[in-house]
């Protein structure tokens, strides 16, 4: 008895062995079947490409590329900015005038702008002068260093009266333009500070009037 069963466990260990073995063997022809397969679909593309190549080359078709464009840059392109429309020129009878006055007329308006441009240059001629014989005065006061007081003294007071002079010519001058624009944009006429007309007498009898008779009055009372 002792031989008989030792030879059955023996063949049972054998059958064993081989069925854990069969797994083993299926699971390594399956993974050779799909990657032969994986092969076979590379092959595939491969060949397909290769055709496309040759058939492109056979042809004489030209692969085209497509290139990346910028989305932002190009779609979103800033608008071209358009200059603004001139303004009409204004009519001389559109001026303001005062209750009571006749309106402008093209004469009147044409004599008014030549006067101006006349004084704007006038001032800016005596302006220029003043400068310049500030800038000589200041160079004078630098080398009168042995000067006695009184040839300081009349030095001061030529310098002071000529910077009083630069200063009411540059407002002058400032006022005078101003009234130029105020004619071509067809504000001439009108108050800087209440918006009333300032008066076509007034207006004919100081060109650069930039205030009416009762505001002035009360800016000469402050």
């Amino acid at each position: 008895m002792g031989p008989v069963v030792e030879e059955a466990a023996g063949e049972k260990a054998a059958v064993k062995k081989t069925a854990v073995k069969r797994p083993a063997v299926r699971k390594g022809a399956a993974r050779g079947g799909r990657s032969a397969s994986a092969k076979g679909a590379v092959k595939k593309s491969t060949a397909k490409k290769a055709g496309a190549a040759q058939a492109a080359k056979t042809t004489g078709a030209t692969t085209v590329v497509a290139k990346k464009t910028p989305g932002t840059a190009t779609a979103a392109q800033k608008p071209t900015a358009v200059p603004k429309a001139r303004v009409a020129a204004v009519e001389p009878g559109e001026l303001a005038v005062r209750p009571g006055e006749d309106p402008w007329t093209e004469d009147e308006v044409s004599e008014a702008r030549a006067e101006l441009q006349s004084e704007a240059m006038r001032l800016r001629t005596e302006l220029d002068a003043s400068e310049r014989a500030l800038t000589g005065l200041m160079r004078d006061s630098g080398d009168g260093a042995g000067d006695d007081q009184a040839d300081t003294g009349t030095k001061n007071i030529t310098r002071e009266h000529e910077m009083a002079l630069a200063h009411n010519a540059r407002e002058m001058l400032d006022q005078t333009e101003r009234a130029l624009e105020r004619l071509d944009a067809g504000t001439y006429g009108l108050c800087e500070n209440c918006g009333d007309p300032i008066g076509k007498a007034r207006m004919q009898a100081f060109p650069r009037a930039t205030l009416c008779v009762e505001c002035k009055q009360k800016q000469e009372r402050r």
